[in-house]
């Protein structure tokens, strides 16, 4: 038996990462640096010397990334904090940017 005109086809699957985004914070006159530490500890998983670090980077530098996260994670942290820095009534305010 012949497999004469008989071709194979390879495929080839490329499985990529998923893109991250960088959550950057942004300093302000108004929010406490007690918040944001708290902030850095329950929604992004910090602990407390690295929250601190952190939290002293964005208040010297007027910003800072505090963490890289698949698009819709780096989202909904930033709006679960949001949400909460306005029951606060802090300004507080954090962008999401392409790593």
């Amino acid at each position: 038996m012949s497999l004469q005109g008989q071709t194979k086809e390879h495929t080839k699957i490329e499985i990529r990462e998923p893109k991250h985004y960088k959550v950057i914070m942004h300093n302000d006159d108004f929010t406490s640096m007690e918040f944001v530490v708290d902030i850095l500890i329950q929604i992004f998983h910090k602990d407390q010397l690295e929250a601190e670090r952190l939290m002293l980077l964005v208040h010297k530098s007027g910003r800072a990334a505090v963490g890289a996260y698949p698009y819709d994670l780096a989202v909904t942290k930033v709006q679960t904090a949001s949400a909460r820095a306005k029951e606060e009534g802090f300004p507080f305010r954090m962008t999401v940017e392409e790593a």
